[in-house]
């Protein structure tokens, strides 16, 4: 509204930004978002930026972007924002086990706090970093196996979400029906976001050590996949 103060603005863009997400419209959501952030009194309202940048972690995380670092480190905001963190950790290292216990330990919370809804469409951004990361690090893999580590229900299921991922770009390899594996492109064994100059995804910060990628031979370290 044009004549209302900082905080009615506020108010309204954090309500404008969560329709705008449950909409699906993640990008004009994020941006409805660190507007009512800004706008909120700098020293006060301490429980709105803590709803509101609760709420803004999802979406980035939908939009496939990584919070900034500081974010969890806010005075006002690090516990709070603990649960969030855990969730963040559990997408970028595409660890769906992981996802799965933060959403069990926490579905309470985020029930209350009216972001479980958003978080459960998460599941399938885990889900492509994890068949990412298979990519990078195994040359050739059954299907039974993306399966498991995965937390498929079935190969078929593994065989669809991969078949999916060569469609969108997400990675360069192909499918052996009958043999029941997928064999990644030697050449470019998968699109991943952030590389060093070598081709390397470089480790990002928000990971914790133990989960970050690696790619050594043709193996995936045991901790991204337990």
């Amino acid at each position: 509204p044009e004549n209302a103060n900082n905080n009615e603005s506020a108010r309204y863009l954090f309500y404008l930004g969560k329709i705008k997400a449950t909409q699906l419209d993640y990008s004009e959501a994020f941006k409805n978002l660190n507007q009512a952030i800004r706008k909120a009194p700098q020293n006060a309202a301490i429980g709105f930026k803590q709803a509101a940048t609760k709420l803004l972690v999802v979406v980035q995380l939908l939009l496939g972007e990584v919070p900034e670092r500081h974010v969890f480190r806010d005075q006002h905001l690090r516990l709070s924002l603990l649960p969030y963190l855990q969730l963040t950790q559990a997408v970028l290292a595409g660890d769906l086990a992981k996802f799965s216990t933060v959403l069990e330990k926490y579905s309470d919370k985020f029930m209350k706090e009216g972001t479980m809804t958003l978080i459960n469409r998460l599941r399938h951004n885990v889900i492509k970093t994890g068949i990412k990361s298979v990519a990078l690090s195994y040359s050739r893999i059954s299907l039974a196996d993306v399966a498991d580590k995965l937390q498929l229900d079935s190969p078929e299921d593994a065989e669809y979400i991969i078949a999916k991922a060569i469609h969108d770009g997400v990675i360069e390899a192909t499918i052996d029906h009958e043999k029941g594996y997928m064999q990644s492109n030697d050449s470019a064994k998968c699109v991943w976001n952030q590389r060093t100059p070598e081709g390397v995804p470089r480790a990002h910060p928000l990971l914790p050590r133990h989960t970050q990628p690696q790619h050594q031979g043709n193996e995936v370290p045991s901790q991204i996949i337990q």
